[in-house]
């Protein structure tokens, strides 16, 4: 029955992948159509009732009031880059009115770790939200600076791309002129390019001239300044707080410049790394160093964490872009003569999306941050224009012969390179190494741990034969694992991995990605070795944080004496496949898409009760605690019956190569004691052990060695009494003493039949 069981859901789970990869297909040919189901009309304008038909390329959909027009919907991320975290666009519906002010907003896709794994969608919206109501006609014709949204600490570069993405892309529909009459007037024509770099000039200058000329660009910032900056945002907050120390003291001294352009590549990074940095660079592309010193770094510490630069924007016009580590090199020092010596310098290949064009003006953005509160941060931004010299530049007799920066990258090398790839030469550290690096003394704890772990399953028979001794390097074990490796390093593994690790195997894998976790890295490792060794065991029984917590919390119940409830079995063998019915349809789902997936994944408590310790909307804490609940008196109830990752790896648990649980014949036939006394109920009545199922907690294995409580034990301690009883010198001819000396009932004890023993009641 079973079987048919688990036929029937692959079965299903297979017609659920096909009709997800023709959905898939179907989602990507409507475009903006697509995600205008997930909003109504009144969420973008109050009162309006219906959408019209989309208009223009890129679309824009007319809403209306019965048969007026309210103005129009768009999706940000067709007129605007919208990158997030996660390297894939975050998609809003925006409202528009036809004098180009911002009535609404729907977040209607993202698939940003930060917002699935702990900070809350509500506070990401309630920031993006401060952007309705704001004219951005006045924007777009230069009269009001663009707005700036309230940062989620924690969720910095999330927040700022979506609110840059609504910003950009409003300015530029504006600036079109599809908005009506309105539009027209702020509407701005670029005169197409008539200039290109000039390739033939390449010598190598001298810092000061550089700087002098305007080939590199300087933004000094003093202490004062940044407080006066804080001050006249209007934000008491943050004007309480400012920056400590001497008004004249440095904050930052940034320097920028583009060094695609040869005369300031060879100057800059030398004959040897402009080459190189030429081999990489793709026709056009461009690349900019950026060096800075003094008390703020303009790199921060999210690029190490999740491999974007969040304090720093390139923008030109309407498009903007952050670096993320793969356009990132280190740099020591700069080639040129006279050039400061900077505790930070770092070479960044522009993205392709921005497509830079080094003859206009473009702005770095820098972003400064500051500590208001427990969890709320402020900012103010600051720009370092940039306007390549006339000196670089030749005209083109026609626009159709501009090829900026073309020569700067030959055809050869561009051909074979990819943007970012570090050159051979370059001594740039991996990002994932910088991670390692940087968690040394938790990748220790994790590695000196789990040789513990292993050592323990090597040496499993000395341990469970001393009974008292096992119990408590159980629980101490235990208590480790939940307290230290879930609590406080957040390693909690999830079903979302297996999805993630799934994914990225039909989408392009990439080792590094994985390897930017150093913990959860290192135990995927070990589980994987583990399967082959003891099956899903190591993990669900002893490596899981939740399964830990729900073990000691039963473990308690018991000395509090509450009431243990053993679920009959016939029922029990019908409640497990659950969990698999819910691993094939998150898989499948996965399929369609991976944010949903990890959405659905919430039926897995650990986020709430491991990662944000029940720091969460009650609906969720609720769910958790009722799930530890009924773990209070079925053990590990969750694990037994709804955990979908406890189900993917007990799928491949099946190739296990060893057999490490001992039983004895008797075992099913007639005693039951293990069976009858396994925390999970993984043994079934005729005594074989079920694999897939048991948690390897080694109870049964206590009992094996146990030669007061397993039946067949008792009756090997009592042959080996009787025998030394039989040899002692009373029990010799002529000997003194009684003639039997063990007695039970006043009667001669004997080595009893194994159906004469009943275990006890459990």
């Amino acid at each position: 029955m079973i079987s048919k069981l688990f036929r029937a859901v692959l079965a299903a789970a297979v017609v659920m992948t096909c009709a997800a990869l023709f959905s898939c297909r179907a989602l990507a040919a409507d475009g903006v159509s697509s995600y205008l189901p997930k909003a109504s009309p009144a969420d973008l304008f109050p009162g309006a009732d219906r959408f019209g038909e989309p208009q223009g390329d890129p679309p824009i959909v007319p809403v209306y009031r019965g048969d007026q027009l309210q103005g129009f919907v768009y999706l940000n991320s067709d007129f605007a880059n919208a990158t997030g975290y996660s390297g894939k666009p975050i998609r809003v519906l925006v409202g528009i009115d036809p004098k180009g002010v911002l009535t609404g907003l729907k977040l209607v896709e993202h698939k940003e770790p930060i917002v699935l794994v702990g900070i809350p969608e509500k506070r990401i919206l309630d920031a993006v939200n401060k952007l309705v109501g704001v004219d951005m006609g006045g924007v777009a014709r230069g009269a009001a600076p663009a707005p700036q949204v309230d940062i989620v600490s924690g969720a910095t570069v999330t927040v700022l791309v979506i609110g840059d993405s609504i910003v950009r892309s409003a300015t530029k529909l504006i600036k079109s002129g599809r908005l009506g009459a309105q539009g027209k007037a702020v509407t701005s024509a670029t005169p197409q390019a008539s200039k290109a770099i000039d390739p033939d000039k390449s010598e190598v200058r001298d810092w000061q001239s550089l700087v002098g000329d305007g080939s590199i660009r300087r933004l000094f910032l003093s202490v004062a300044d940044v407080n006066k900056a804080f001050e006249k945002t209007g934000n008491g907050a943050a004007a309480a707080h400012p920056e400590e120390g001497d008004p004249d003291d440095t904050f930052i001294d940034l320097y920028v410049a583009d060094v695609a352009v040869p005369t300031i590549g060879r100057s800059l990074l030398g004959d040897e790394g402009y080459d190189r940095l030429a081999g990489r660079l793709k026709p056009g592309q461009q690349a900019l160093v950026v060096a800075g010193s003094g008390r703020y770094s303009f790199k921060g510490a999210a690029y190490v964490r999740g491999g974007i630069f969040d304090r720093i924007e390139l923008i030109q016009e309407t498009n903007s872009v952050r670096f993320r580590d793969r356009n990132h090199t280190r740099l020591g020092s700069l080639a040129a003569e006279g050039a400061p010596d900077f505790p930070e310098i770092a070479l960044f290949t522009v993205p392709p999306e921005l497509a830079l064009d080094p003859t206009e003006p473009w702005v770095l953005q820098l972003l400064v941050q500051r500590v208001v509160g427990a969890r709320d941060k402020a900012l103010v931004t600051f720009d370092v224009g940039y306007a390549l010299p006339d000196i670089y530049l030749k005209r083109q007799p026609t626009p159709a012969q501009a090829a900026p920066a073309k020569s700067s990258a030959p055809s050869s090398a561009t051909e074979t390179r990819e943007v970012g790839t570090p050159p051979a030469a370059s001594d740039e550290e991996p990002l994932w190494m910088r991670i390692w690096r940087a968690n040394t003394v938790k990748v220790g704890l994790t590695v000196v741990a789990l040789g513990a772990l292993t050592l323990i399953f090597f040496f499993q028979n000395f341990l469970v034969r001393r009974p008292a001794v096992y119990v408590w390097v159980r629980r101490g074990y235990l208590l480790f694992i939940l307290v230290w490796l879930g609590w406080y390093a957040n390693a909690q593994l999830s079903v979302v991995n297996v999805l993630t690790f799934a994914n990225s195997l039909l989408t392009g894998f990439s080792w590094e990605y994985f390897l930017s976790a150093p913990l959860i890295f290192i135990l995927w490792a070990s589980i994987a070795a583990g399967l082959l060794f003891w099956g899903r065991g190591p993990f669900c029984g002893w490596l899981c944080p939740f399964g830990a917590l729900q073990e000691l919390l039963n473990n308690v119940a018991q000395a509090l004496k509450v009431p243990q409830f053993r679920v009959p079995w016939g029922l029990h063998e019908r409640l497990w496949p659950i969990k698999y019915i819910i691993f094939l349809g998150l898989f499948g789902m996965s399929l369609y898409s991976t944010a949903f997936a990890e959405q659905l994944a919430e039926v897995e408590p650990f986020k709430t009760s491991i990662i944000l310790k029940f720091a969460r909307e009650w609906p969720f804490v609720v769910y958790a605690l009722t799930l530890l609940a009924a773990g209070l008196f079925v053990e590990r109830f969750f694990c037994r019956y709804m955990c979908p990752l406890g189900a993917a790896l007990a799928i491949p648990g099946r190739i296990r190569m060893f057999e490490w649980l001992r039983r004895w014949p008797e075992c099913g036939s007639p005693c039951q004691r293990c069976a009858n006394e396994c925390p999970v109920q993984a043994i079934h009545p005729e005594g074989h052990i079920n694999v897939n199922e048991c948690i390897y907690c080694m109870h049964c294995q206590e009992l094996y060695f146990d030669d007061h409580r397993c039946p067949h034990m008792i009756q090997v301690r009592l042959k080996r009494e009787k025998r030394q009883a039989m040899s002692s010198p009373s029990m010799r001819p002529g000997g003194k003493g009684p003639a039997t000396v063990i007695t039970a009932g006043g009667k001669p004890v004997g080595v009893p039949p194994v159906d004469a023993i009943t275990p006890p009641a459990t």
